[in-house]
């Protein structure tokens, strides 16, 4: 027997029913009864709204383009709420909470009941408008719709859970028939007064129910008038809502939402996902993991979509929290993938995109649990008993999933449960799509940056090479900073730093674009004044073509050297960059005083000019960004002095120095990337160079090709005669053909054996494909087919025509 007390409170906060507008709906969306609180709302009385269809004041609900289609839509998903817009009289719209609720009749016939509230005028703080307007028009309330005899004609199956009554000996019987006594009497004598003025009363009241809700359960009632198309009253309409589970959904909704400022403080979703779960523990649940698609952390891969067929993802464990020290009841650790098996609640969810709610777990033999025998353990040695899943969407796709369970907590879930932790991981989800948007863009920027910056320093036999590259923004990661060491004809070396401003994408892309005119024009054999040169001007023609959201790198700064291991010199021009730091065989460290020059693309015309220095061989070349010299609280002197200092120590090695030169003052960010490139310079052996003077007459080939041949035999490289000769011989003659002044030729012996032609002609030299009757204009073309490459460069009076040639092949 269900007893039932009824009292009036007027403590009871029951703002979410007394407001709301109601309205029966018929099967097709045609409205069948009316309230005066949904005048008030939208303007239409109950003479206008009854007999006509809902969707002037309902326009394109949901996905449907139809009243009938929206109707349609609810029947499949056995409901529908959510925040939206409706559109009064007068063509104006409000922000409500609405819910479509379906009520049986007899026969199995179905009707809806829309109701209707006020989201800004009911939300309270603003903070938490979205977590209240879910609430209002989410949270399961008690539905009985009765005629003017009282009868019941029209019920939700939540209303059982209410007062113990079955569906089918409530249909058609009045309440004091199914709960004779005097309070169901008093509830009646309510009903009545309602149906006589017209207006909507609340009321709370007690019982005690036969129901898993517990004994003695408060509940606050709302009886509203239901109007005809004649506006008189049809009916009385009782919205029943648990006051107790009201109550206890409002704490939880105000420690969520001071606690839930605290979810996204970092773009990290790996702490996101863990203090998601701390969050959740003890507040919702007894132990908590989050699971994610294995690419969110590192925003790669495909997006997971939701529906059947779609790709199986792979998940792994990002947050975990128990009321246990340890979280005992985990099958998985952080950062393990984690199966989703087949036929699971699990897998539903990802299919269907919805929580699952298990309020009592199934743990019969043979069901999915089994299928992960540590999982089935687990499950009953800490006693799980109520279980939900969450899905954690954002733009239509499958971020991961979050797991509530509970152990000790002897309650199960209910649907207020779902409801906050849907608000909750919907929350998170924001955050953690912003941490994955991010995540892809500082991979791209990583990789880029990786693929743009040198994997391999090559000094060949002029230098040896070490390098630190250090991002002053730990989040971005990337900047405009790049360094090169460039291979260049005669065992030379080219050295590149260079500095472009900003950081992310933008920069890294710019830089790239630098590096590679860089190591384009370094192939051209220019000196360092003339690199500079075009390079200013390719800045210049990229700041024309770029738009506003894709700067150019106006402003760059850069230092480009070229060493000579043959003759232990090193020449440099910089534009608007640091000076390097030169420490010499005995650490003495100095900063030669190169021109400054303007920085890259500036345009102002001024030549760049170039410094040469001879370097002992065992010097250390120090190339280096201002972010290394330079910070907030220390000067560019006492930044120089300090890596000089650091610098000065000729026993130890290049990836010492590094280190040491890099490290950060103590207690002190740097404000810029930090970029170094250290070369200690080596020289060649005079044994390895052999160069003559020959004369510009029609002996000067033959004479090559016997001096080239002596040398070779010298060096062991029999091998390389025949091809080295015919090289030299045609380089020879065309010297003699196009000039007048001496003709030099060198062999170098090195990684691979360079020859080089120096003669007083500044032209360089083209290859081109001589016509069958042509008698000249081969020889350049035999030169490249023997040569592992070719090329010229200007020198001091005239050009220097040189071709490589492996070694291997002389064996």
């Amino acid at each position: 027997m269900t007893t039932t007390t009824l009292t009036l409170s007027e403590h009871t906060d029951t703002s979410a029913i007394s407001d709301s507008a109601i309205a029966l709906l018929d099967e097709r969306g045609t409205v069948v009864a009316w309230t005066r609180a949904a005048e008030r709302l939208v303007g239409y009385s109950a003479c206008d709204a009854v007999g006509r269809s809902a969707a002037p004041v309902l326009p394109s609900l949901g996905e449907a383009p139809t009243m009938s289609a929206f109707v349609e839509k609810c029947r499949d998903d056995n409901g529908w709420s959510g925040t939206t817009d409706v559109r009064d009289r007068h063509g104006r719209t409000v922000d409500v909470g609405l819910r479509f609720s379906t009520v049986r009749g007899q026969d199995g016939t179905t009707r809806w009941l829309a109701s209707v509230g006020d989201v800004g005028a009911m939300s309270g703080k603003a903070g938490n408008k979205a977590m209240r307007g879910a609430l209002l028009t989410r949270a399961p309330i008690g539905i009985v719709v009765r005629d003017r005899q009282l009868r019941c004609t029209w019920a939700n199956d939540v209303m059982e859970d209410h007062d113990g009554i079955p569906l089918h000996l409530r249909l058609g019987q009045r309440f004091t028939d199914v709960l004779p006594g005097t309070k169901a009497e008093a509830l009646e004598g309510v009903m009545r007064q309602v149906l006589r003025s017209g207006t909507t009363k609340v009321h709370e009241y007690r019982t005690w129910l036969p129901t898993n809700l517990g004994p003695e359960h408060p509940f606050a009632a709302s009886f509203h008038c239901l109007q005809g198309a004649d506006g008189q009253p049809l009916g009385v309409c009782v919205i029943s809502v648990d006051v107790t589970e009201s109550r206890r959904v409002r704490e939880r909704l105000a420690v969520l939402g001071e606690a839930g400022a605290r979810l996204g403080s970092t773009l990290d979703v790996m702490q996101t996902s863990q203090e998601l779960a701390d969050l959740a523990v003890p507040l919702l649940a007894d132990y908590v993991a989050v699971d994610l698609e294995q690419a969110v952390p590192f925003g790669e891969g495909p997006p997971v979509r939701i529906g059947p067929g779609e790709r199986q993802p792979v998940f792994r464990r990002a947050g975990l929290a128990s009321i246990h020290r340890g979280v005992p009841e985990s099958v998985w650790v952080g950062g393990e993938p984690v199966p989703v098996p087949p036929d699971s609640p699990f897998s539903e969810v990802l299919c269907t995109g919805r929580t699952h709610l298990e309020p009592i777990l199934d743990t019969a033999p043979g069901l999915w649990i089994d299928k992960i025998p540590a999982l089935a353990r687990k499950v009953h040695e800490h006693g799980v008993h109520s279980l939900m899943i969450v899905p954690i969407r954002a733009r239509r796709t499958v971020l991961g999933m979050v797991v509530f369970v509970r152990t000790q907590d002897p309650v199960p879930f209910q649907e207020a449960d779902r409801l906050l932790a849907e608000e909750l991981v919907n929350r998170a989800a924001v955050s953690l799509d912003n941490a994955r948007q991010y995540a892809r863009e500082h991979t791209a920027a990583l990789a880029l940056q990786r693929n743009l910056l040198p994997s391999r320093l090559r000094g060949g036999t002029a230098v040896e090479a070490a390098s630190r590259y250090l991002p002053a923004d730990v989040d971005h990661g990337v900047g405009g900073d790049w360094f090169d060491v460039i291979p260049l004809s005669g065992a030379r070396v080219g050295l590149v730093v260079g500095d472009v401003v900003g950081h992310g994408l933008h920069a890294a892309a710019a830089m790239g674009r630098l590096r590679t005119a860089v190591q384009t024009l370094a192939d051209m054999d220019l000196p360092p004044d003339e690199l500079m040169a075009h390079l200013d001007d390719t800045v210049q023609r990229l700041a024309d073509e770029d738009d506003d959201e894709t700067p150019a790198a106006v402003g760059a700064t850069c230092l480009y050297a070229v060493y000579d291991p043959a003759t232990r010199r090193c020449t440099m021009a910089r534009a608007g960059h640091p000076p390097p730091a030169v420490i010499d065989p005995r650490g003495r460290v100095s900063f030669p005083e190169l021109p400054t020059g303007t920085p890259l693309g500036i345009g102002l015309g001024v030549p760049f000019e170039s410094v040469e220095l001879e370097l002992p061989e065992g010097s250390l070349l120090a190339l280096y960004t201002d972010g290394l010299i330079e910070t907030r609280g220390h000067d560019i002197d006492e930044g120089m002095h300090r890596l000089g200092t650091s610098l000065a120590q000729p026993g130890r090695s290049l990836e010492d120095l590094c280190d040491l030169a890099t490290e950060p003052y103590p207690d002190q960010a740097p404000c810029d990337d930090v970029t170094l490139l250290l070369v200690r310079t080596r020289s060649l052996d005079p044994a390895q160079v052999a160069s003559w003077t020959l004369p510009s007459d029609d002996t000067a080939a033959r004479r090559a090709r016997h001096l080239a041949t002596f040398q070779l035999d010298e060096w062991g490289l029999e091998g390389l005669e025949e091809s080295t000769k015919l090289i030299v011989s045609e380089l020879v003659t065309n010297a003699v053909r196009h000039s007048t002044g001496p003709i030099g030729l060198r062999l170098i012996h090195h990684h691979v054996l360079t020859c080089e032609v120096f003669d007083t002609d500044v032209c360089s030299p083209h290859l081109r494909r001589a016509r069958t009757v042509d008698e000249n204009g081969r020889g350049l073309f035999l030169v490249a087919q023997m040569s592992r490459r070719w090329g010229s460069r200007s020198v001091t009076g005239g050009k220097v025509v040189w071709a490589e040639a492996e070694l291997a092949s002389a064996s």
